[in-house]
């Protein structure tokens, strides 16, 4: 009995020296007894209140939190999406595997020639996480990373997902920022223009007044409709506005300067009930035959957006095409009368 007791002792022990040999002393190196240079994760995400991220060609981006959203370099409010994945990911990184000592050299030198460096600050100003992000390993599952003041890289995923993160650190410019172009509760809306330049007797405009609506031609000379407006039909409209995004920032267009003398198809302006206002005029995008190269004037996918006289954005017909209302369309109809 005795000597089965020892042999249990002996197996455990050389359990527990298998176990080490793999997570830390296959890798040649020694680190710290805490493992201080395995630990990524920042264990609660609204301990983070700012994200310095630095890429090697100089570009360098800022995140900061405030209120219930992040802005980009102080200027531009961040995209949720973005935010949610970056965050997700920094909460979340689990150690693979300790590369082996042989691979250690290849891999420093490659994350000092294009590692991303990232510095999260907490809420204190407090730096409490910084490290490298290189590139991926040979099988696609593990990101390579190291911290800073460490010598020994690690290999970096999140559970449940095999594939590369440093996407989610590598981005710039307009990549970071939120793509919305409206987004309002119907009650927050005071008013909203929309003018068709091309057809000019179907531009309005729509104001709130107390509990109710008024809606006017945009021009003087449109004849002016005198039934009454139909309450629901204004909410109906006014809901299109909950959630109308683009599909892209387009900035470093060299059209940018050309579209912006074009005549718009449409000028949307929207007032919220703090007397901001915001306005988007969209240009008509035609499809494209991809085998004659021509242009389908009677198809329109996308529209080029400038939202508030600066950013150029791309914007999709199928999303924007529930707020293009007629003017007409905001009125009772009348008794046995169809409006057409």
């Amino acid at each position: 009995m005795k000597k089965n007791y020892w042999l249990i002792i002996i197996f455990l022990l050389l359990g527990g020296l298998t176990t080490w040999y793999f997570l830390d002393g296959k890798s040649g190196t020694s680190s710290s007894n805490l493992g201080w240079d395995r630990n990524f994760k920042v264990e609660d995400p609204g301990e983070i209140q700012k994200i310095f991220i630095a890429k090697r060609n100089g570009i360098t981006t800022t995140l900061e939190r405030q209120g219930d959203h992040w802005m980009v370099n102080g200027t531009y409010k961040a995209s949720p999406n973005v935010m949610e994945n970056l965050l997700k990911t920094m909460t979340q990184l689990e150690l693979k595997y300790v590369p082996p000592a042989a691979a250690i050299s290849n891999i420093v030198s490659e994350l000092g020639a294009r590692g991303i460096k990232v510095e999260i600050f907490n809420k204190a100003g407090e730096k409490i996480k910084a490290y490298y992000v290189g590139g991926v390993t040979a099988d696609a599952r593990g990101t390579y990373m190291i911290q800073e003041g460490s010598e020994q890289p690690m290999v970096m995923a999140l559970p449940m997902m095999d594939g590369q993160i440093r996407t989610r650190y590598d981005l710039t410019g307009d990549s970071w920022r939120d793509r919305t172009v409206f987004s309002y509760q119907p009650k927050d809306i005071s008013a909203v223009s929309i003018e068709y330049p091309m057809q000019r007797n179907k531009s309005f405009k729509l104001k709130r007044v107390g509990n109710s609506f008024e809606v006017t031609p945009f021009y003087d000379n449109t004849p002016v409709i005198n039934r009454p407006v139909d309450k629901s039909s204004v909410e109906a409209f006014l809901m299109g506005f909950k959630s109308l995004v683009a599909e892209n920032f387009v900035n470093e267009s060299t059209k940018k300067d050309s579209l912006s003398r074009l005549v718009p198809f449409s000028v949307i302006s929207v007032t919220d009930s703090k007397g901001e206002q915001r306005i988007a005029s969209l240009t008509q995008m035609y499809r494209i035959d991809a085998a004659t190269g021509e242009r389908k004037a009677d198809i329109v996918e996308r529209y080029h957006a400038f939202v508030n006289s600066g950013d150029l954005m791309l914007v999709q017909h199928r999303v924007f095409q529930k707020i293009f209302w007629p003017y007409e369309a905001f009125f009772q109809k009348e008794k046995g009368r169809e409006v057409k």
